[in-house]
């Protein structure tokens, strides 16, 4: 499908945000995130962890830049027919970043079907 708006789809990544429970969202400690059309690299992408996970930290972690999450607009808007599966997918997609900043893998995304 077409992309939707820069402004329409970061309603949805803050959508997205607002799911995550709130007991979740206050142990995120030194992350933004960010909407972008796609990644550079690997133009398929959907979106990407930058940084340290907190399961990485140790005494020695402070006064570094925030963490990134990146949710890639095009490219999400590319594997989807309609508003309702981007809608899906970006959901699908900020759960699975969010997760490798406690330290998940992405074997165990798959696995509990975050993938």
């Amino acid at each position: 499908m077409r992309p939707l708006p820069v402004d329409r789809f970061e309603e949805l990544v803050a959508d997205a945000l607002d799911q995550v429970p709130a007991e979740l969202m206050a142990l995120l400690d030194n992350v933004v995130v960010l909407v972008e059309d796609r990644n550079p690299e690997e133009p398929d992408l959907l979106g990407i962890y930058e940084g340290y996970a907190l399961t990485e930290r140790g005494w020695d972690y402070g006064g570094a830049l925030p963490d990134r999450i990146m949710i890639y607009r095009v490219a999400i808007c590319d594997v989807c027919d309609d508003e309702d599966q981007v809608v899906e997918e970006v959901t699908i997609t900020v759960v699975h970043e969010i997760a490798h900043h406690f330290g998940i893998e992405e074997e165990r995304l798959h696995a509990l079907g975050w993938g």
